[in-house]
């Protein structure tokens, strides 16, 4: 049944240029939004630059205008680098949206096309079938058997049947297709549609954040109200010294300044947006962020068989005749009889086929019969897949009111709704098992005579004929078996959950070097398991087949309740359920119909399995390079905090060692490190070789905490001793001051190569992929060489130069304060390796 037998042709190009022209493109346009405006009025809100420019107004009422200026430019780079920053991560989720938008399909000049959503015009004829999102809305001009779920619009759970002929023969952009076919006229798009004029209310909906955002604002909250504590402290020991309120109060703000970690929320922004970017790129689109922090914690994947681990290409391999018992190859010489369950195979399947086995039946029928029959049929009644295990029917007639009545199904459920004595099933049977451990998918086909128009309610209730078996071959994709190695060794158990028989399925998996092939369970053997057994069963088994959509959220639930991180594939309308109960639930980019897409949190743009291997090790990467411009940040700001608390609070000759003007600069140094550096690591070469990491494990666990504030303690060490050693020698405080200043530079330096990895060493990972370590770094030293030579420069920030010797004992301290930790490393790989040997022997 071709297009041409609807008489629809749809718009023409012109038309649609002109409806376009006329109402615009089919998007939601409620909500304006300036994200420059957004961000600019963020930024004004930020603690740190709200102290800079307090700062910047005391140094101008204290008559010290070229430190409020630097300040108030600071104040500048610092909005600018934010905004920057800003501008990536909004335009990396911008490019996101464009690729999770919905397609869907339209007639135009006689043509069946795919297009964006937001493409549809008015006028347009839509096509939708069971499992598509309607993305506009219409009025319906066909259908078979068709029923939508508006619950989105109306709350109401069940399903709506509607036809043209019914009092509401509308369809609305939002709601999905629940069954059947239909096509419609599109009668409004964008904001005129029922949605869109009900959007304001859409607007309150807030995104929840996720455990790791709770943690790292709650640790920001601490961080702040430590700093207001120690910011009242230092002002009242400031003014009881000096008696002078704006002075003392500036050294007070240097402090404030000291202790704000405002990089780790741009860090994790930055991270998270940007890798979500980069997934993108490779082929996954991340539809929820919270997904990009779990991603590394996955323990078990369920997948479904057909187009994931298999090609997704069905082609017609065998036949089996009940009247004759035979199994034939579909290309050889076919008697009446083969045909016969061919020409049947096809009134079964859709008349507009998408699924591959429906296709292949469509194209086998064209190649075997003399006169086609399709143009004189019209679908009369129609029964979805449905039951357990799953069949469906349809019913068609020609004007002389001939009849077709064509079931097809899973062979279990045509065996029991067919008139079969024992001998036949047991040939049945028979052949199922033969073809089915050859790796082949089978559907059973019937027919049935039915007079009158009062059909029952149930297609079941049908008296069939058991007609045969037609055996469909998908070959394994040639790549999974390294897939599945690439998913084991990274610590993630594999799970096939599948609707085909298990002998099928089972075959194919020991094709492929599944790990525990051997034990498979049926969907409804798995029903029947008490709680405690089903905790168990998921466990132990790795097959799952004949599943229906309530044992699929049973594996899940099941998995779940065992401390699990499931990831789940599925592309169909029964996989809804499942995946949104998923940790991660993954939808096919290709094959995926719109109900499994929304209810995804993850789409596989070209269906390759393969790619959740890439997501998962992206996912690890982002989450522990994260972590290390975190733990960074925080080693970092202890001896900027120490190095100006320390001397003020012991009364040491010089108290105020740094002012506001040198705290900012080592802002604007660690900025850009710990955002740009980190979050350009490649991931590290053990990443995909260890366990997943438990989903349980606070972001700043006690022994990764204690490293930080260890590192920091030991560089706060080196800028005091180097601070005792200028006195000592009786250095003015100028020059103290910068040789503190580089010693604080030059561990600075070192930490970001040394924390680059907390297992391999530094000639390791100097050979890391990441040219933006050397330009930073480059810029740094030089930026810093012209703060503390450059003769303006050096007297601005209150330094005085030092000579070589000087200078050498400087940056050695800084060094020796952080290279201390590879010694760290090297002990935990000679533990590693001690490991490895005791294990080996």
């Amino acid at each position: 049944m071709s297009l041409s037998n609807f008489n629809i042709q749809g718009l023409s190009k012109q038309e649609v240029t002109a409806s376009r022209s006329k109402d615009g493109y089919n998007r939601l346009t409620y909500k304006k939004e300036n994200g420059l405006l957004d961000a600019i009025k963020n930024l004004a809100k930020e603690p740190m630059v709200i102290l800079l420019m307090v700062a910047a107004v005391i140094y101008t009422i204290s008559g010290k205008p070229g430190d409020a200026i630097f300040l108030a430019s600071a104040v500048v780079l610092v909005s600018a680098i934010s905004l920057y920053q800003d501008s990536r991560s909004r335009n990396a989720l911008e490019k996101l949206k464009t690729y999770s938008q919905p397609n869907c399909k339209v007639i135009r000049d006689g043509q069946v096309e795919e297009i964006k959503s937001e493409e549809i015009v008015i006028g347009d004829r839509l096509i939708v079938e069971e499992g598509t999102s309607i993305t506009a809305d219409g009025s319906i001009i066909h259908s078979n058997d068709f029923s939508v779920d508006e619950s989105i619009l109306t709350g109401e759970s069940l399903s709506v049947c509607k036809d043209k002929n019914s009092d509401d023969h509308q369809v609305f952009q939002g709601t999905t297709v629940a069954s059947g076919l239909a096509i419609a006229t599109i009668t409004a798009i964008g904001n005129e549609t029922k949605l869109g004029k009900i959007g304001k209310s859409l607007e309150a909906i807030k995104e929840e954040k996720t455990p790791l955002e709770k943690q790292i604002n709650n640790f920001i909250k601490k961080m702040v109200i430590a700093g207001a504590v120690i910011f009242c402290i230092v002002w009242v020991i400031n003014y009881f010294n000096s008696f002078n309120l704006l002075d003392s109060l500036l050294k007070a703000l240097t402090l404030a300044m000291s202790i704000l970690p405002e990089e780790i929320p741009v860090a994790f922004t930055t991270f998270m947006a940007l890798g979500a970017w980069r997934m993108m790129q490779m082929g996954v689109v991340v539809k929820q962020m919270k997904t990009v922090e779990t991603l590394g914690s996955a323990t078990v994947i369920c997948t479904d068989k057909t187009g994931t681990i298999t090609e997704n290409k069905m082609s017609l391999a065998k036949l089996y005749l009940l009247s004759s018992d035979k199994i034939i190859a579909p290309d050889h010489d076919l008697d009446d009889t083969a045909k016969a369950l061919i020409r049947m195979g096809m009134w079964a399947s859709e008349p507009i086929p998408f699924d591959p086995m429906e296709v292949a039946l469509h194209d086998s029928y064209t190649k075997t019969t003399f006169q086609d029959e399709r143009q004189q049929y019209k679908m009369i009644h129609e029964y979805p897949l449905g039951g357990k295990p799953p069949m469906m029917t349809h019913l068609f007639e020609e004007k002389d009111g001939l009849r077709i009545i064509a079931a097809k199904g899973a062979p279990e459920a045509l065996i029991a709704v067919s008139e079969l004595d024992n001998t036949e099933k047991e040939k049945i049977v028979a052949a199922i098992n033969l073809l089915a451990s050859a790796g082949y998918r089978l559907l059973a086909v019937g027919n049935a005579d039915f007079k009158g128009a009062a059909f029952p309610d149930q297609q079941q209730k049908f008296k069939f004929k058991f007609i045969g078996i037609v055996a469909f071959y998908d070959p394994p994709k040639q790549h999974i078996e390294k897939v599945l190695n690439d998913f084991y060794q990274a610590g993630i158990n594999v799970k096939i959950v599948t609707g085909d028989n298990a002998a099928t399925t089972i075959a194919i998996a020991r094709q492929i070097g599944f790990r525990g092939f051997e034990k498979s369970i049926t969907g409804e053997q798995l029903m029947k398991l008490s709680d405690k057994e089903l905790q168990q069963a998921v466990l132990e088994t790795n097959i799952f087949s004949r599943m229906f959509p309530d044992a699929k959220l049973k594996i899940i639930n099941a998995l779940k309740s065992r401390n699990e991180i499931v990831a789940m594939t599925g592309d169909g309308v029964n996989d809804g359920p499942a995946l949104k109960a998923a940790h991660i639930g993954i939808a096919m980019g290709k094959r995926g119909t719109e109900i499994a897409k929304q209810a995804a949190s993850l789409i596989l743009l070209d269906d390759d399995l393969a790619r959740m291997v890439d997501a998962i090790a992206m996912g690890r990467r982002i989450y522990a390079n994260l972590k290390k411009a975190i733990q960074y940040i925080i080693s970092i700001h202890i001896p900027i905090i120490l190095t100006v608390f320390v001397p003020l609070a012991l009364g040491w000759i010089y108290p105020n060692i740094f002012s506001p003007i040198h705290i900012i600069f080592l802002e604007l140094v660690m900025g850009p490190t710990c955002s740009i550096i980190y979050e350009n690591e490649p991931i590290e070469k053990n990443t995909m070789l260890q366990k997943p990491r438990p989903f349980s494990t606070t972001f700043f666990n006690r022994k990764e905490l204690t490293t930080s504030i260890i590192q920091g303690l030991m560089i706060t060490a080196g800028t005091l001793i180097t601070y005792q050693f200028a006195v000592q020698n009786g250095y003015s405080e100028q020059l103290t001051r910068a040789m503190v200043f580089t010693c604080l530079i030059a561990a600075n330096i070192l930490l970001t190569l040394v924390n680059r990895s907390f297992y391999y060493s530094l000639f390791t990972t100097i050979k890391y992929k990441n040219n933006l370590v050397f330009l930073i770094i480059i810029a740094t030293v030089l930026i810093s060489g012209a703060i503390l030579y450059a003769k303006p420069l050096t007297a601005f920030f209150g330094f005085q130069r030092m000579n070589l010797m000087q200078l050498s004992l400087s940056i050695g301290i800084g060094f020796l304060s952080v290279i201390w930790y590879e010694l760290v490393k090297w002990k935990k790989r000679l533990i590693n390796i001690t490991s490895i040997d005791d294990f080996l022997r």
